[in-house]
């Protein structure tokens, strides 16, 4: 949701966020959008290349204004509309049953209030629709979640708010989603900062 998630966290672990390890995650996730969707995080439109041809409109949030401006020039080279807002996921400005799809690309590490997003996600989607995610968040490991649960409150400091330590699954589901798919692991990196959640949602 913001400078950090683009431009320092890439470096850190994946090297870029255009790094071909991160691709097929991205495709992955993507595959699924039909229809209107809402991309939360949009960042600098990274994803708007890979959506597939059953997307009709694309929504993008984001309150990062030089982000925002990226994905708006990256929008000039899909075929499908896309309108990028400078707003939050925890405040999102669309109607109740609006949308078709959520789509949230390591966005949930960083928003405040993010069970407040994720509650406003599932209103704005229609009966059926879905949320799709690919996530950083809390190890199963123990000794990996030790040193999340240490490094978070100095890390979301000096990282744009990003949390190492977020139950990515229980927070879908404590915001009334139900997972539907879910797949984690580890990614390539430091272990508190690349244990991968990737799934689908129902609302």
């Amino acid at each position: 949701m913001n400078l950090y998630r683009e431009l320092i966290l890439p470096h850190l672990v994946h090297g870029s966020m255009r790094n071909p390890q991160l691709l097929p995650y991205r495709r992955r996730v993507l595959a699924a959008a039909r229809g209107r969707v809402v991309e939360v995080g949009i960042g600098s439109g990274l994803n708007l290349p890979l959506y597939p041809g059953g997307v009709t409109e694309v929504i993008g949030l984001d309150p990062a204004t030089r982000l925002a401006a990226m994905a708006r020039r990256a929008a000039r080279n899909v075929a499908f509309p896309v309108t990028v807002m400078e707003e939050s996921a925890e405040e999102i400005p669309l109607e109740t049953g609006s949308v078709d799809m959520v789509v949230s690309t390591w966005t949930l590490c960083s928003i405040p209030r993010v069970s407040k997003a994720l509650s406003e996600m599932r209103r704005v989607l229609k009966s059926g629709g879905q949320l799709l995610f690919v996530e950083h968040g809390l190890s199963p490991d123990d000794s990996v979640r030790r040193w999340q649960n240490r490094l978070t409150p100095v890390w979301k400091c000096c990282a744009g708010g990003c949390h190492l330590n977020r139950p990515i699954g229980s927070l879908v589901e404590e915001a009334g989603f139900r997972c539907t798919a879910l797949e984690t692991g580890y990614s390539k990196g430091p272990s508190p900062m690349v244990f991968m959640y990737e799934g689908r949602a129902a609302s």
